[in-house]
């Protein structure tokens, strides 16, 4: 699945490849996939976005924005698979859930792997989409502060019990994280998944926003995990370091052998003692 740094690296490349192109066919899915959420027809979809221009992308969590002008934007959002871009002459895809052919004969595709939506809204409506409202501040963002992040937590110690791997990965609590980029967060700032939020000290919270905001950067430098794909199709450069590749091998800090477990719905990999 794309995180924030694998959508913050397509919408830039859309923005140089993408931008000012003008559509000249516009279609949804030719493979039916019940977990693709689309919010308009077939027809509707092509009569829309027919003419339009692609305006400038941009991101919040694991949402990207991609307007077509004048009067609509296409939203892209909770997706895992490939986002690409086909330079003129390129051979389709057999298969596909979005398919937009721009006046120069070059193409756009998505196809996913698991789910996502794909849908056309009217400027500021998008916004109003369930996971998007609302949403609060993103890594990425200048107002994501230690400040901001230590009244977050305290704002949390008000409800049910959570843990570490709850505030990186449950809710959106923190939005565009997952549980793929939340190892190396958890591992950096050695703290295990089960840490119970309110036994965090002061410490361990500059910790851990530190390894947030470091970790979100250097994938985002990197050109996303090694495992996702960009606009141009080439993988990412960015390495995990606590991934399923890394069970059973020294912790590169420490030496012992790291363990996966079982937490909160999903795999974690865990240096004993590293994060205790």
């Amino acid at each position: 699945m794309f995180e924030l740094p694998e959508y913050t690296i397509l919408a830039g490349q859309m923005n140089d490849t993408l931008a000012g192109k003008t559509i000249r066919r516009g279609q949804l899915g030719n493979s039916p996939h019940k977990f693709v959420w689309y919010n308009r027809t077939h027809e509707e979809f092509e009569r829309l976005t027919t003419g339009k221009i692609v305006g400038e992308a941009c991101v919040r969590g694991r949402w990207l924005f991609l307007p077509l002008e004048p009067g609509y934007v296409l939203l892209l959002g909770e997706c895992g698979g490939k986002i690409l871009h086909h330079p003129p002459g390129s051979k389709l895809p057999k298969k596909y859930h979005l398919y937009i052919h721009f006046e120069d004969d070059s193409f756009f595709t998505v196809t996913t792997q698991m789910w996502g939506a794909m849908e056309l809204y009217e400027p500021g409506e998008a916004q109003k989409r369930e996971l998007i409202r609302d949403m609060k501040t993103t890594p990425v963002e200048p107002g994501f502060t230690f400040n901001y992040f230590t009244t977050l937590i305290d704002e949390l110690l008000a409800g049910p019990k959570r843990s570490v791997k709850s505030l990186l990965t449950q809710d959106q609590i923190i939005p565009g994280l997952g549980n793929a980029i939340a190892q190396d967060m958890m591992f950096r700032a050695r703290l295990h998944p089960r840490h119970p939020l309110a036994d965090l000290d002061t410490n361990q919270r500059k910790a851990l926003y530190e390894a947030i905001v470091t970790t979100v950067a250097e994938v985002i430098e990197q050109g996303g995990r090694y495992d996702e794909y960009d606009l141009y199709g080439n993988r990412g450069g960015y390495v995990r370091l606590m991934d399923k590749n890394a069970v059973k091998r020294p912790c590169q800090e420490c030496g012992g052998e790291v363990k996966k477990i079982q937490y909160l719905g999903g795999a974690c990999y865990v240096c004993p003692g590293c994060q205790k």
